[in-house]
């Protein structure tokens, strides 16, 4: 038989239930309501994140067109060779960002599609800045020291972040040949990330018919390519792009290497400025390319 139970019990017992259910309610009203609140969080910190990648696009936008136009209007120009590669860059940007659609969804497809825009907008401002006569600056000379990259190439390899502190070193406006000396540093940095990061056997097994050097090596675009095809971005308007966003920059070590500019070769703390951002921008492309791969 049931336990009978005095009225004061029974109280008891109602009282102890509707607490139960107070704390079940309460519980439950607090897990919404933290729910909510990571919702909320997760809204407004996707909502910042596109307000931020909006503000980055209308600035690089904005510098490209900028920067084309300054271009176009040149009526002399000194570095034939690298104006004529970041007008070859843009051509292969303006294809890839006609393509952009099919990329913007994929992962890492957003971001590349942002760092192309910037190289592209790198390019085209320091040809500008190499063609302009004025270089006064108000650049301390140990910013052209600091860099945000030791980080990422300690990881690749120790010997890769000395040579770019080399390169950083020799960028002194009294040092006639600092830029000849920063790129031929540099240059090693970026034919590394590609070596490191798409070894030869790697690229020869995943495709034994690939484009080689008449050593058997695999050409640099076909170590892009796979590069690309490892982080799911693998489009021709995307290896066209990367490929001649190296050269580009490849151009510049020619250029200053062969010794014909003299004097000219002597540059102020805006051009040195320029100069380094452009390749420390392009090293941490490629390195961006290689990390999702």
């Amino acid at each position: 038989m049931p336990r009978r139970m005095t009225p004061s019990q029974i109280r008891s017992a109602i009282r102890q239930a509707q607490n139960k259910q107070k704390q079940a309610i309460d519980k439950y009203n607090r897990e919404v309501r933290q729910h909510n609140q990571k919702v909320k969080q997760a809204i407004n910190n996707y909502n910042n994140e596109v307000r931020r990648y909006n503000a980055r696009v209308r600035a690089n936008r904005q510098k490209i067109a900028t920067e084309l136009r300054r271009l176009q209007s040149s009526s002399t120009v000194r570095y034939q060779v690298v104006q004529t590669s970041a007008i070859s860059l843009n051509h292969q940007y303006e294809r890839l960002d006609a393509d952009g659609a099919s990329l913007e969804g994929l992962n890492y497809g957003s971001e590349f599609l942002d760092l192309s825009e910037r190289e592209n907008a790198n390019s085209l401002a320091l040809s500008n800045t190499l063609e302009s006569d004025a270089d006064e600056s108000t650049i301390d000379p140990s910013d052209l020291l600091r860099t945000e990259i030791d980080g990422m190439l300690q990881q690749l390899s120790p010997d890769l972040s000395n040579r770019w502190k080399g390169a950083l070193f020799s960028l002194n406006p009294q040092n006639p040949d600092a830029a000849r000396h920063f790129f031929t540093s540099a240059r090693e940095v970026f034919v590394q990330i590609l070596d490191l990061n798409a070894p030869d056997e790697k690229v020869l097994a995943l495709t034994p018919g690939c484009e080689t050097t008449s050593s058997g090596q695999p050409t640099r675009k076909e170590k892009i390519r796979y590069l690309l095809s490892r982080c799911g971005l693998l489009t021709a308007e995307a290896v066209d792009f990367v490929d001649e966003d190296v050269k580009n920059v490849l151009a510049l070590f020619r250029v200053f290497n062969d010794g014909t500019h003299g004097s000219s070769g002597k540059f102020g703390l805006n051009k040195l400025m320029s100069i380094k951002t452009r390749v420390e921008d392009g090293i941490t492309y490629l390195f961006s390319i290689s990390q999702h791969a």
